[in-house]
């Protein structure tokens, strides 16, 4: 199953009250597994930078200045993703500026039926731990060391990892096949293929052995196997 984890980061809260997209990163996951294949772009968002929103994410209006728009990545963007689940830490947010975004390109919105939000399934599954990005990597053990500031690519590399724990852990991706054949009832698949006989073993028991052992089972009182032949 293919899968698309992605983080953006903004000048802001409310796209509503005028706040864009400056940065967005995408991953692939195929099975579980990280293929390798992302996208990440930086935008321009035609408005001055916050301060505040500066201080999380780094991204100043000079280092933007001279980058696209959103609307020259849109079809690159939209290729990627395709319809794939989006994966996200509070999609909801995320989902608000994208299709906020997409709508002012006259696109269509990417259905919220898609969304998966990791926020939501760490309060359902660590029900009184901290949920934040940085507290779920602590938690599983995911070094977040180059996490200095916020960075959409980045974000969306540590999320993957935290979401495969999330929902079971390391095994469950075992391989990139685009199509695999589940075993019967979720058991393992056995190797069937034949293996060579081993040819029976032949002990030589000593005639001494053998008088001894006669003479034992002859003291037996009414053995089981003499009931069943008189049975």
């Amino acid at each position: 199953m293919r899968e698309i984890v992605f983080d953006t980061e903004t000048t802001g809260l409310s796209f509503p009250g005028g706040d864009r997209i400056v940065e967005i990163g995408c991953l692939e996951l195929v099975n579980r597994v990280e293929t390798g294949r992302v996208f990440h772009v930086y935008l321009n968002p035609g408005r001055a930078m916050p301060a505040e929103a500066q201080a999380v994410h780094g991204l100043s209006d000079a280092f933007l200045a001279d980058k696209r728009r959103f609307a020259d990545e849109v079809e690159a963007l939209l290729e990627f993703i395709g319809d794939a689940p989006m994966i996200a830490h509070n999609a909801g947010f995320d989902f608000a500026f994208l299709n906020g975004e997409l709508g002012l390109c006259g696109r269509p919105l990417v259905c919220t039926t898609r969304m998966v939000d990791t926020l939501a399934i760490a309060r359902q599954r660590l029900p009184g731990a901290k949920h934040t990005l940085d507290a779920l990597c602590t938690r599983f053990g995911i070094d977040r060391s180059r996490r200095v500031l916020h960075g959409a690519l980045l974000d969306a590399q540590l999320l993957a990892q935290v979401y495969v724990e999330l929902s079971g852990g390391r095994q469950i991706g075992l391989s990139l096949a685009a199509d695999p054949t589940p075993a019967p009832d979720d058991f393992a698949v056995v190797d069937t293929a034949v293996r060579p006989i081993r040819p029976q073993r032949v002990f030589d028991v000593p005639p001494a052995e053998r008088e001894r052992h006669a003479a034992f089972v002859a003291t037996l009182k009414d053995p089981l196997w003499g009931l069943a032949a008189v049975g």
